[in-house]
């Protein structure tokens, strides 16, 4: 398991490392200036600005930029943002946390639902329960998160006037009450992701369900005499999860593309949000840190998986 683990680390190495590479590219390649708007001030001399591009290597060439912008990184240095004035580094962990919240909130409400309604449904297939739930699933992942959050507002935030509809970062109040707070006010966004993904993974652990019940050892548990919740948990269920957990690790960049649209339907002051504020801004430094993150994110979960897959089926070998 080290000697794995320690492969998979190095070959994440390089993969960082292509992806630092394209995304610099493309961001450098983009037009726009982050400068633009400073250039075209009167009150603003020419020469401070020349000056800032200097300082900020605007006009160096685009490899010598990456170099010193991987040299920096390396160094815990991620750039400065030309629009909220402070050091990236700090900007994204003041906002990462909001994001990994709802964001892991969200996930696990979909596995807590997605699990036992798909269990529940591939035991009995075509029965009532089983034609409710597959309609619900439908509509679940067809109805994307923005119409969801939109409606969820319209319900529960105006017309029932139960939940607010805006994410305050600061709540202003301390214990019991600013969880209870923090519970209202992440209960719609956790809910519109949960919905959207839950909904999708109800039909995939279904349908892995009912491959896996129909096998021979399954009959042959059953011949055994076991109990049929001791078939279902023990040998059915858990040789089931294995391809779930792989859907799970590769939707993390969907999950973080509903998230971006979900923080700015309810205001989240989330790294979604940050991103979009970057990008119609110019601010190339948040929107690399922001996008390089992401990366990180998603090959981390990767490599969890990897990990979790032992676990569930020890047939598999780390070699």
């Amino acid at each position: 398991m080290s000697r794995y683990l320690l492969r998979r680390l190095m070959i994440a190495i390089p993969s960082l490392l292509g992806i630092s590479i394209v995304l610099f590219a493309v961001l450098a390649l983009a037009p726009g200036d982050p400068f633009e708007e400073l250039a075209s001030n009167p009150n603003v001399p020419p020469a401070v600005a020349a000056a800032l591009r200097v300082k900020f290597g605007l006009d160096d060439p685009i490899a010598l930029r990456y170099l010193h912008w991987l040299a920096a990184m390396l160094h815990g240095d991620w750039g400065f943002s030309f629009t909220s004035r402070m050091d990236v580094g700090a900007l994204v962990l003041q906002r990462l946390p909001t994001t990994l919240l709802v964001i892991g909130s969200s996930q696990v409400l979909a596995l807590l639902i997605a699990v036992p309604v798909g269990v529940f449904s591939a035991t009995r297939p075509y029965s009532i329960f089983d034609q409710i739930a597959n309609t619900l699933t439908f509509m679940g992942f067809s109805l994307p998160p923005f119409f969801t959050g939109l409606l969820l507002i319209l319900l529960f935030s105006i017309t029932l006037d139960w939940l607010p509809f805006v994410y305050r970062a600061d709540l202003g109040v301390t214990g019991w009450r600013w969880c209870w707070e923090e519970l209202r006010q992440a209960a719609m966004p956790v809910a519109v992701l949960a919905l959207f993904q839950g909904a999708s993974w109800t039909r995939y652990v279904r349908s892995a369900v009912l491959d896996v019940i129909r096998l021979d050892y399954v009959t042959t548990a059953r011949a055994k005499g076991l109990a049929e919740s001791v078939v279902v948990t023990k040998h059915v269920v858990r040789n089931a999860l294995a391809p779930v957990v792989t859907l799970v690790a590769l939707q993390i960049p969907t999950v973080f593309g509903g998230a971006i649209v979900t923080e700015q339907i309810f205001r989240v002051p989330g790294i979604g949000s940050l991103l979009i504020s970057a990008m119609l801004a110019n601010d190339t430094p948040v929107v690399m840190a922001v996008t390089f993150v992401f990366a990180g994110l998603v090959i981390l979960c990767n490599l969890i998986a990897d990990l979790l897959y032992g676990w569930l089926d020890p047939r598999i070998a780390y070699r």
